[in-house]
């Protein structure tokens, strides 16, 4: 799931990755639409498994986000409306699901669209944001015992 929900810069939503043609993507989106369309490198596309929050120490990961949000809200949409929030509610509500977050650099849009993506995917029943980790090729379980 991870590297096939795909944000496009300049474009609102999440996309789903339907398909690779010969100089583009194919991707849905996840919206009431599910409409098809391509999507070309110049668009700036970018797996959700690429993308992390600041914090004070290292950069979380978004799927930990989305898992501390899923946890906090148990599964079902988020309980403040990002549309109506102020900046302040945003930041003391994103307190709860990352309590070490960048105030400096964490900024209120990104907790709008962290928000509205997190609600996206609900509303996709897409919830798996943690996968489990698979051995990579090279790895050898016997070396790790040792």
């Amino acid at each position: 799931m991870q590297q096939t929900i795909l944000a496009i810069a300049g474009k609102p939503g999440l996309y789903k990755l339907v398909s690779r043609a010969k100089n583009s993507l194919i991707v849905e989106s996840l919206d009431e639409s599910h409409r098809r369309q391509p999507a070309f490198a110049k668009d700036r596309i970018t797996s959700l498994a690429d993308i992390a929050m600041y914090t004070d120490a290292d950069d979380v990961p978004l799927m930990d986000v989305l898992e501390s949000l899923k946890t906090l809200e148990e599964g079902k949409p988020a309980s403040i409306d990002a549309k109506k929030a102020s900046g302040d509610e945003l930041r003391e509500y994103f307190a709860k699901v990352l309590p070490s977050f960048d105030r400096d650099r964490v900024h209120v849009s990104d907790i709008k669209k962290l928000l509205q993506w997190y609600n996206i995917l609900i509303a996709n029943g897409i919830t798996d944001f943690q996968e489990e980790m698979k051995p990579t090729e090279g790895d050898n379980v016997d070396d790790r015992q040792q």
